[in-house]
């Protein structure tokens, strides 16, 4: 089994209840953003790293896949790919995307472009990608399931669609705890309490594996792939 049913939120209502207390706007984010851009990669890259590199591991990225990273940001995953494939990076954030440019620029990563887009609204065609990546942005988008489902659609049959994020603990007493404090997270750029079984029930993914990454493992490494 793929999740371990603590409590009984992890029950049948799955695909019909809210899945975070929080709800916020774009706008919103984009402002928390543009205000991080600057201390991003202090605070959140060193933290959140190890899942990162399990994410890459999990790709399993062949010559010439055509990858599309949602929430590109400031650019810290650029350097991980290899540089025999296609990347392209999204992010509605402006600021945090100029960060993005100089560090694809200033390494030199030819097989990597970037984008302004709403990961939302995606301007793709359908099937473009064959790996489409939401690397620790679902609990930061108002509409969780409006991005994964785009996703899904660019993506290519056959293809793989991975979300690297934080979601609600299975603990009773966790859970509480995270959905008490998701209204002030959100400040920080993310909701704490975003919940995992109805997140994948709305969303019609079914996860091939559900893996814990980073120290301590509170996040989940989640892999699908679009039939």
């Amino acid at each position: 089994m793929l999740f371990d049913r603590e409590d009984d939120d992890f029950g049948s209502d799955a695909a019909t209840r809210a899945l975070s207390v929080t709800a916020v706007e774009t706008d919103f984010m984009a402002r928390v953003y543009a205000k991080q851009a600057c201390w991003y990669d202090l605070w959140f890259g060193p933290t959140l790293h190890h899942g990162r590199l399990v994410a890459i591991e999990h790709m399993g990225i062949a010559p010439g896949d055509r990858i599309l990273e949602t929430g590109f940001g400031t650019g810290i995953n650029a350097a991980l790919y290899p540089r025999n494939c296609h990347v392209t990076g999204i992010d509605f954030s402006a600021s945090m995307l100029d960060k993005g440019r100089d560090r694809v620029e200033q390494k030199g990563l030819r097989n990597i472009r970037l984008l302004e887009m709403d990961a939302s609204h995606m301007m793709f065609a359908d099937d473009s990608f064959d790996i489409v990546y939401a690397p620790y942005l679902i609990s930061v988008v108002p509409d969780p399931v409006q991005v994964v489902k785009e996703m899904r659609r660019v993506c290519r049959p056959g293809g793989k669609i991975i979300v690297l994020n934080h979601f609600r603990s299975a603990s009773p007493i966790f859970s509480r705890f995270e959905r008490a404090i998701s209204p002030f997270t959100v400040h920080l750029g993310f909701k704490s309490d975003l919940d995992l079984p109805g997140f994948l029930a709305q969303a019609g993914l079914q996860p091939i594996s559900i893996k814990k990454v980073n120290f301590p493992r509170l996040w989940s490494l989640v892999t699908c792939i679009k039939d």
